[in-house]
């Protein structure tokens, strides 16, 4: 019988076998992870930032605009980021990232082990293991993966980059860096523009509810964003956690928190675009200023300033609540005198152009075809120009301008063709308030709307001034002859005749109206100002010659190079700028001293280095008592002229002025001395007002785009109805406003004035002019 054999049984592992592959699966495992980490740190997985970067991490950095009291104007930039230090951030604000995002972020050197390995073990359905100085090195230096894998590795860089960063700046650099780098959307990058936009305010002016709703947007800024209408919701409960986190890490009591997350969700919602906000028209003009004082003003190194990221500082003469009731007058009275402009235009079969026929009008709408982007965009493409055309007259949804909305947009269908009759029909307006003294520009409204509108009507535009010249020809003429604002002219006709000053042939002005009356009599200068009667501003350049009024004019700051040497140009034929009219102007309240206007007063680099100083740039110009009696004829104006509608006489077409005025009477004291010129030019196409009192000087201008836009009459085409009007409602603000210290004191008279200026005490008797009605204005 076989026996049979067992089978040999096989040995057993001792139990320290066990342990040494442990061990060493353990170490292999410590030191692939060291190496994924040297390698991170070498740069394997991809740049890593050196110790200069450290230590001056890249970020796009807003240039800062400034008003003279301290607001914020606008900015430029790529990213709208203004950086705050810690001292600036408000202790709920700190307090709620810290309880929401890294509850044990002081106790942790840039990775939370705890967080990490509660991550690892509930595959992060317990939360995320970002510590904020890991967020903050994602934000700084990592790009956006294209894969799980990527991510790994990134996360990798991250933790590498993060220890650095704790190494080299304390926990409040890291939670300032962090604030000031997160984007917030809706061009709110960092927390400064995030306050500002969402909530109207700064960041230390937050209250702990407002604190929490921007540390809430952390998580997610699309799916927690406060002003996106469908995203409120989340944004409310997720503002309510981050309370609810601030109390669980003693940050709230319970009682404070019940109280806070039961509070509504608040906004002042206000986006700080380009083409919003305040003073749009002036930042462009900055703009332009910075962009030529950047080729001429190089870094150190040879390298030129950007202002999209260098986070330069612009500290401007503008003072905010000036340009807010600036720009308040200006849409008030805008808005309503187009209604009036609108109504009569109805019956227009050329409108919104009068004075043309058919084909003229086909041809300015084709001129402004050629000057569209559309146009230039098509071309670009050289698509032919048939094609082009075409695609003008093809209906098309669009957003244009309107002054029936709030935000003054309207969603529309028409075609690019019908676009632009459409803005052709609105009247426009410039406006800029100055300091004769110093030179300061305190207002600047440059149009009604700069997110449709983009053409600068104060510095850009230049318009035939109409009768607002006279006061050059009248300084000209008393700086020369000494002539008294209580001398007398006579009112008849007058020529100059062919040849005199190079003249073709002769030339005889008229009178406003152009009937007998208008011609019979004398009348003091004065009057003749006031009511601006043309033969005897005719009378005093052919005293004076053209060529010293055009030398006037260029000791002004006045660019004379197209003004002809012609006498006509008393009459006010020359385009000039409301900028240029209102720093000549201004001369005249200034005792004869030219100042050039100021602008930019200081440009200091993001460490707070002064790199521009505005130097103030005076001439003298005239003689004190030239510049005081040209003053004097100028208060006659709102005293008897034209611009006598100031003091709340309305005795001419009253019914007609409340269609065109809203706001009226502005009934200032006749004991407050107001200096002021009105202007009209021909067919109505420009209205303008130059009011001066001892501390400011304010011109007006308004018209339409095409000079062929215009009112049919001068009942309403006339300077003391379209440009008047804002001046008014501007000076009744700023004089309520005791903290502008806007003078109700009279004009400077120098001492020794050898020039009479009380009529009463002038010897002959003067024929007043001062029943004219004002409407008839020249």
């Amino acid at each position: 019988m076989a026996t049979s054999k067992k089978k040999k049984a096989a040995p057993k592992k001792s139990k320290t076998s066990y342990i040494i592959g442990f061990w060493s699966v353990f170490g292999i495992g410590i030191l692939l992870v060291i190496i994924l980490f040297l390698m991170a740190g070498w740069g394997a997985f991809g740049k890593m930032p050196t110790f200069e970067e450290l230590e001056n991490p890249e970020t796009n950095l807003a240039t800062e605009v400034f008003s003279s009291d301290g607001k914020t104007l606008g900015k430029y930039y790529n990213e709208n980021r203004t950086p705050v230090k810690y001292d600036d951030l408000p202790e709920n604000l700190v307090n709620a990232l810290v309880a929401t995002e890294d509850e044990r972020y002081y106790h942790h050197s840039g990775i939370d082990a705890r967080g990490t390995l509660r991550a690892v073990a509930y595959l992060g359905s317990r939360g995320g293991a970002s510590t904020i100085t890991q967020q903050l090195s994602k934000l700084l230096f990592s790009d956006t993966p294209n894969s799980k894998v990527e991510r790994v590795f990134q996360k990798i860089k991250e933790w590498v980059i993060a220890t650095r960063l704790e190494r080299q700046y304390t926990k409040q650099e890291i939670i300032t860096m962090y604030l000031n780098k997160y984007d917030f959307l809706y061009q709110a990058v960092g927390i400064r523009s995030a306050s500002r936009i969402y909530f109207g305010k700064e960041p230390k002016e937050l209250q702990t509810e407002e604190a929490a709703v921007l540390v809430a947007m952390l998580k997610n800024p699309i799916l927690y964003n406060p002003a996106k209408e469908e995203f409120k919701d989340n944004a409310l409960r997720r503002r309510n956690q981050v309370l609810k986190q601030m109390e669980k890490n003693g940050y709230l009591t319970p009682s404070e928190k019940d109280s806070l997350q039961a509070l509504p969700l608040k906004l002042n919602f206000s986006p700080e675009g380009h083409d919003e906000g305040m003073a749009t028209y002036f930042r462009a003009y900055v703009q332009r200023f910075l962009r030529e004082w950047i080729n001429e003003n190089p870094k150190p190194d040879g390298s030129e300033y950007n202002i999209y990221r260098d986070g330069l500082k612009i500290y401007t003469s503008i003072d905010s609540k000036m340009q807010e009731y600036a720009e308040e007058a200006v849409e008030r009275h805008i808005s309503h005198l187009q209604k009036e402009f609108t109504r009569q235009n109805k019956n227009n079969p050329t409108a919104p152009f009068r004075d043309v026929d058919e084909s003229e009008v086909e041809q300015i709408v084709n001129s402004a075809i050629k000057r569209s982007v559309r146009w230039k965009e098509m071309k670009a493409k050289d698509i032919p120009e048939d094609e082009i055309l075409a695609s003008f007259d093809k209906e098309r949804e669009m957003r244009v301008f309107s002054w029936a909305s709030a935000n003054h947009t309207k969603d529309t269908v028409m075609t690019p063709r019908d676009s632009i009759l459409y803005y052709k029909s609105y009247l426009q307006a410039g406006m800029m308030s100055m300091t004769p003294q110093t030179g300061e520009v305190k207002a600047w409204v440059g149009g009604t709307d700069f997110k449709h509108f983009k053409y600068d009507h104060v510095k850009q535009g230049k318009r035939q001034v109409g009768s607002t010249f006279k006061p050059f020809v009248y300084a000209t003429a008393i700086d020369q002859l000494k002539l008294s604002p209580c001398d007398t002219l006579p009112k008849n006709r007058f020529t100059i005749e062919a040849g005199k000053f190079g003249l073709l042939k002769d030339w005889s002005p008229q009178n406003a109206g152009n009937d007998a009356d208008s011609y019979v009599g004398m009348i003091s200068l004065k009057d003749a100002l006031a009511n601006s009667v043309n033969t005897v501003t005719a009378r005093l350049i052919d005293k004076t010659g053209p060529r010293p009024v055009i030398d006037l004019l260029d000791k002004l700051g006045i660019d004379t190079e197209n003004i002809p040497e012609v006498p006509s140009i008393a009459l006010g034929t020359p385009d000039l700028s409301l900028f240029e009219m209102v720093s000549a102007y201004s001369t005249f309240a200034n005792e004869g001293v030219y100042v050039k206007p100021l602008v930019v007063s200081r440009i200091e680099d993001k460490n707070g280095t002064v790199l521009y100083q505005n130097v103030p740039q005076t001439r003298d110009v005239l003689s004190k008592e030239a510049a005081y009696v040209t003053v004097n004829l100028l208060e006659g104006v709102t005293q008897s002229g034209s611009g006598v509608r100031l003091r709340g006489n309305y005795a001419t077409n009253l019914d007609h002025y409340k269609r065109a005025v809203t706001g009226y009477p502005y009934n200032f004291d006749k004991s407050i001395p107001i200096a002021g010129k009105t202007g009209t030019t021909q067919n109505q196409s420009d209205g303008w007002f130059m009011g001066m009192v001892p501390n400011l000087v304010t011109g007006v201008w308004v018209g339409a785009e095409d000079r062929s836009v215009h009112f049919p009459t001068i009942t309403y085409g006339q300077g003391a109805t379209m440009a008047l009007p804002i001046w008014g409602m501007y000076m009744k603000d700023v004089y309520a406003d005791d903290a502008l210290n806007i003078s109700k004191g009279e004009f400077p008279r120098p001492e020794n004035l050898s020039i009479e200026v009380n009529c009463n005490n002038y010897g002959g008797e003067n024929d007043s002019y001062s029943d004219v009605p004002d409407e008839l204005d020249f």
